[in-house]
């Protein structure tokens, strides 16, 4: 079985039900705030983190014993060989927002992206659900962007973007962008989850967006392509696409924009 033509949709559609029965189990911030431990992805990992990651797992065991042979990127797990590994690769955050997800807050997400190969230009198919809205984002390559099924477009590309997305947004980081910023951007806007805030430039809800510190390819692999195929553009720093890896141990900075004048104000 050819891992990129399985039903990913549907794949990603039942890790979000199975998610969904975790956090309703879980309501409050004082149920969440079980650690168990340090993930291959260096953070502390919550109880709903493992959970949310198991569900993942299950999903791509079956598709293993379909046929399917890939090599799966976990924040948790770090990197598993399904089927005896591939050059494929299945790149899994089931919280991306950990924080937001453990203060109960509602903007945290699901980020599946599948790819042929090891870079952020191999990615094929991109997901991102947002747990808060309820809304799932979808690109396929060369393809198109959605919206609940609906075709999404970035907003008009400027050198003075109105809404400015800004993820890892810790206070000694804040004052020297907010200086840099001054009367360039209108606004600034703190998500907390990097593939929301990419998500919503994508649908023209950000004209931009960039996160403070370095990402990790769970991070952000489903969302660029969604940013790629709704008109937008994005950045890894100085590294191509073709550059930008997507094994756990790489780092980066992100920014993602409506076009190539957005997006130079955003890395200036």
């Amino acid at each position: 079985m050819d891992v990129l033509s399985a039903d990913w949709l549907g794949i990603c559609r039942r890790i979000v039900a199975a998610q969904e029965t975790i956090f309703e189990r879980t309501p409050g911030s004082a149920e969440r705030t079980v650690y168990e431990g340090v993930g291959r992805g260096g953070d502390r990992t919550l109880a709903i983190d493992r959970e949310c990651e198991d569900a993942a797992f299950a999903e791509l065991q079956e598709l293993a014993a379909a046929g399917a042979r890939f090599v799966a990127v976990f924040e948790e797990r770090g990197e598993v060989g399904f089927g005896g590994g591939g050059e494929a690769r299945v790149v899994v955050d089931p919280i991306d927002g950990s924080l937001n997800a453990r203060r109960a807050l509602p903007a945290h997400s699901l980020s599946v992206a599948v790819a042929s190969g090891p870079s952020m230009e191999d990615v094929e198919f991109g997901f991102v659900y947002d747990f808060g809205a309820g809304e799932e984002f979808v690109a396929r390559r060369g393809v198109g962007a959605t919206l609940d099924g609906q075709a999404i477009e970035v907003a008009a590309d400027t050198e003075k973007p109105e809404l400015l997305g800004v993820e890892s947004a810790e206070p000694g980081r804040l004052r020297p962008l907010a200086e840099e910023l001054a009367g360039r951007v209108f606004r600034l806007r703190v998500i907390g989850s990097i593939a929301i805030s990419a998500a919503y430039v994508a649908a023209g809800r950000l004209d931009a967006m960039l996160s403070l510190r370095p990402c990790r390819s769970v991070d952000a692999a489903a969302a660029q392509l969604i940013v790629r195929e709704a008109g937008g553009a994005v950045a890894f720093g100085d590294l191509a696409l073709g550059q930008a890896g997507l094994d756990l141990e790489a780092r980066y900075p992100i920014a993602a924009a409506a076009g190539r004048r957005a997006l130079a104000t955003v890395r200036a």
